[in-house]
């Protein structure tokens, strides 16, 4: 197999590096010297629905070379994207497909983490949907996988490359806020289902994923900002749920799951609080936002088609002008994308990240991060809001 198609990891790097007499010292997490080791990544792309928006197609350094999705619909539409594509029904199928480099998962968020460590195991990067999953043993055994393998692994969280977050971390960065003494996260989807419309808790007459999931569960719209913004990972919580007796919330997959709705205060390693809520089941339309508020400046997000505010001392609030943050980008993803502009930003940290041999910006560790904090929420709201301790599983090297 030629340099430029074999599949690249931390390790096949490390040993190409060690053999250059022209070697640098490598530390973790920082860009590999030497050339590149894949002109261009080769992507299997697994889910045809949420798989479909993102920009592998596009990217001047990758390209799709397989697809796999179990409805016929939504596979087609993804050869029809990218017409050179293998096409299978079966995600294993195409994880043995010796031209694929990387996988893109976009299944059910119960096959996450599984997916991801198949595909892991079998000599593949891999980037999946939010959240990288559903327990803290599947936590541990993503960070054991990527230890293992020494293959990439990074969770497509769309919020993180929200504009405003963008902003705001490096904000964070250059010291504007002072301290962050407190956050929020909120993010607000009202289900048709629960207002008696089965679109999504039913599939040709079976139950979807999306039947009594636990709000807690997909915190990670909300806490990759609080988390990635303060620097800070949440390390107890307390929170309550609140469910009206709907059919989904009495027999689910999820234990029986009763809550539509859940907010959740919590400390985190700073010493500081946040406040994050999740909700299905209201009147507001869609929302995902952060708010931060510091002791030199605030940034509040209104959300419903108001522009974010800015707050320094002495009561100077000013609107803020969104920003596009596309010099981070390459020319050819430099346009509108899904979910605020991320799906561009998280297609060219993915591919970079490989082509480089780099840790992603939203690494094993983070993704766990993300999504561990809603895990236990969970646990603490069917207690009536008895305090947790949230697990610390650590950091990647280098950061």
């Amino acid at each position: 197999m030629s340099q430029q198609n074999e599949p690249v990891t931390r390790r096949t790097i490390l040993k190409n590096v060690t053999a250059s007499s022209t070697a640098l010292l490598v530390t973790p997490g920082a860009l590999y010297p030497g050339p590149r080791a894949i002109k261009n990544v080769r992507m299997g792309v697994v889910g045809g629905g949420f798989g479909s928006s993102f920009h592998w197609h596009e990217h001047p350094d990758s390209k799709v070379t397989a697809v796999a999705e179990l409805r016929e619909d939504r596979r087609k539409l993804l050869q029809k994207q990218n017409p050179s594509a293998e096409g299978y029904v079966d995600f294993r199928d195409l994880v043995k497909d010796k031209n694929v480099d990387a996988v893109a998962i976009f299944t059910g968020v119960p096959d996450h983490a599984w997916m991801a460590e198949h595909a892991m195991k079998n000599g593949k990067h891999v980037i999946c949907a939010v959240p990288a999953a559903v327990s803290l043993e599947e936590c541990q055994k993503l960070i054991d996988t990527v230890k293992s393998t020494g293959m990439t692994y990074m969770n497509a969280e769309t919020s993180y490359y929200y504009p405003g977050i963008i902003t705001c971390r490096r904000w964070k960065k250059e010291g504007k806020f002072g301290t962050i003494f407190y956050s929020e996260g909120e993010y607000h989807h009202d289900i048709e289902d629960l207002r008696g419309k089965p679109t999504w808790f039913e599939y040709n007459r079976k139950p979807t994923w999306r039947k009594g999931l636990p709000p807690m569960y997909y915190i990670t719209h909300s806490s990759a900002g609080v988390i990635s913004v303060t620097g800070e990972r949440l390390r107890a919580v307390s929170c309550l749920g609140w469910g009206q007796n709907h059919p989904a919330l009495r027999e689910n997959q999820y234990r029986n799951n009763p809550f539509s709705n859940s907010v959740a205060l919590f400390k985190t390693s700073g010493g500081q609080s946040a406040r994050i809520s999740e909700f299905r089941y209201c009147a507001p339309t869609a929302m995902v936002r952060n708010e931060f508020y510091g002791t030199d400046m605030t940034y509040l997000d209104p959300q419903g088609g108001q522009k974010a505010l800015v707050s320094t001392p002495p009561h100077n609030v000013k609107e803020w002008e969104t920003e596009k943050h596309w010099d981070m980008l390459p020319p050819e993803l430099r346009k509108p994308s899904g979910h605020a502009g991320s799906h561009t930003h998280l297609t060219h940290e993915f591919v970079r990240s490989v082509v480089e041999g780099r840790w992603p910006a939203v690494n094993v560790y983070e993704a766990v991060a993300f999504c561990a904090p809603g895990i236990v929420a969970h646990e603490s709201a069917l207690k009536e809001g008895e305090w947790k301790k949230i697990p610390d599983f650590g950091r990647a090297p280098g950061s």
